[in-house]
């Protein structure tokens, strides 16, 4: 395959990626709407991994998973089932589906639904449960699990009522489009997006909740967290990443994803194949009482965000950023700046107004990556290394070079174009 047909396929792959319209349509459990969900089934952030190879905080997460499922009651009971075969393992991404840092979902968890409604792919995420002690960092505690019961029991079934009362659903693109303009860059800050999420759904959760006090009590969940539609943006990044994937030719990465032991990534033109190396340690800011010493290596599905132009690519428009991951305003503007190096295009619908309203960097092509030596940006929460811990900082990152070169060399030995 020559350059010029590579140089199409690309432009249709991010064409595609950025014309992708993902709409939040309902949320529901994940044994039905997650095709081929099973009982036994836990999905996980990141490339494939097994038990023995977990990190600290995927383990803790998937010890809560299974007590929250009650196919166990304590810690004990769940690794007995682990090592006992009982319980299966796969990637978020292998079932259409995303998940912070430990990414853990799993069969009765209520989760969101996304429809793209240009091509028709839909994607998936459970719902967050906000900052520090929870279980998408590893922790497991009985607090832990009570919120996490509440939040299936009361909030997820308040949420589906105003969702399905909705003519249109809520268009994620339109709302990461408007959140980037007003500070946010829509993976670690999501302020503005959660509160335009939450302006969204508030007056049909005021027409459609027959109980009040459930009402304010959800509504306050979900002002009170700015990390409310970090997970529906992520499914919605991740049916815009989808769009992309499968185009014979392209070079553009579709997946970048972590699981505390190894990032992964898979290139439009190569299928459903996984290029892993060692994740990278995030520099950054601690939480009182913790420093780089407790930390894990970098987790999580939340660099869909990157993979289609926000986040770590978009930090050039919300630079208070860097008072949650470190660095200076400058820092997250030369991020952005270094991101147009190794991307196709700029993108249509996401712009940056400090910029002159110049589209973020999208479209990372795995050929610039190696011959510039640039990776890609990835600013990202902190996880204890320990099970059980939670959440201990956030910071920045870079995924190995190792991923991107071979990648590169797969991509030449199966379109035949190596000299």
């Amino acid at each position: 395959m020559d350059k010029i047909n590579i140089e199409k396929s690309n432009a249709l792959a991010v064409d595609k990626m950025m014309s992708a319209r993902p709409i939040l349509v309902g949320v529901g459990r994940a044994s039905d709407l997650i095709p081929n969900m099973q009982a036994n089934l836990i999905l996980h952030a990141g490339p494939p991994i097994t038990w023995e190879k977990m990190s600290g905080p995927m383990k803790g997460a998937v010890i809560g998973g299974i007590i929250f499922e009650n196919l166990a009651k304590n810690e004990e009971d769940a690794i007995s089932m682990i090592e006992g075969g009982e319980i299966e393992f796969a990637p978020c991404h292998e079932f259409d589906s995303v998940g912070p840092m430990a990414g853990v979902t799993t069969a009765s968890m209520q989760i969101y639904e996304i429809v793209n409604s240009t091509d028709g792919n839909k994607a998936y995420s459970n719902l967050n449960e906000g900052y520090g002690k929870v279980l998408r960092y590893g922790a497991y505690s009985e607090d832990v699990i009570k919120k996490l019961r509440w939040m299936n029991e009361e909030v997820a079934p308040v949420i589906a009522d105003a969702l399905a009362s909705s003519d249109h659903g809520i268009d994620i693109r339109q709302l990461l489009s408007e959140a980037l303009h007003m500070g946010d860059e829509g993976h670690n800050r999501n302020k503005a997006g959660s509160i335009l999420y939450t302006a969204k759904l508030a007056p049909l959760i005021a027409k459609h909740c027959d109980n009040s006090s459930i009402a304010s009590d959800v509504l306050q969940f979900l002002a009170d967290n700015a990390l409310s539609v970090l997970n529906p943006v992520m499914a919605g990044c991740k049916a815009m990443a989808d769009a992309a994937h499968g185009i014979e030719g392209s070079t553009i990465m579709t997946v970048m994803a972590r699981n505390g032991t190894e990032l992964g990534v898979r290139i439009s033109g190569l299928g459903d194949r996984w290029f892993t190396g060692p994740v990278g340690q995030p520099v950054g800011l601690y939480f009182p009482g913790f420093t780089s010493d407790d930390a894990s290596g970098d987790i999580g599905d939340s660099t869909i965000t990157e993979t289609v132009g926000i986040g770590g690519f978009a930090m050039a428009s919300a630079p208070a950023i860097v008072t949650f991951v470190s660095g200076t305003p400058q820092d997250a503007l030369n991020a952005t700046m270094e991101m147009y190096e190794i991307t196709v295009s700029e993108h249509k619908h996401f712009t940056i107004p400090a910029l002159d309203f110049r589209g973020t960097p999208v479209g990372v092509d795995i050929r610039k990556v190696v011959e510039l030596g640039i990776t890609p940006r990835i600013n990202t929460g902190i996880a204890h290394k320990d099970a059980g811990v939670g959440q201990v900082g956030a910071g920045l990152v870079r995924p190995p070079m190792s991923v991107f070169e071979e990648s590169l060399v797969a991509f030449a030995e199966h379109y035949g174009i190596l000299d």
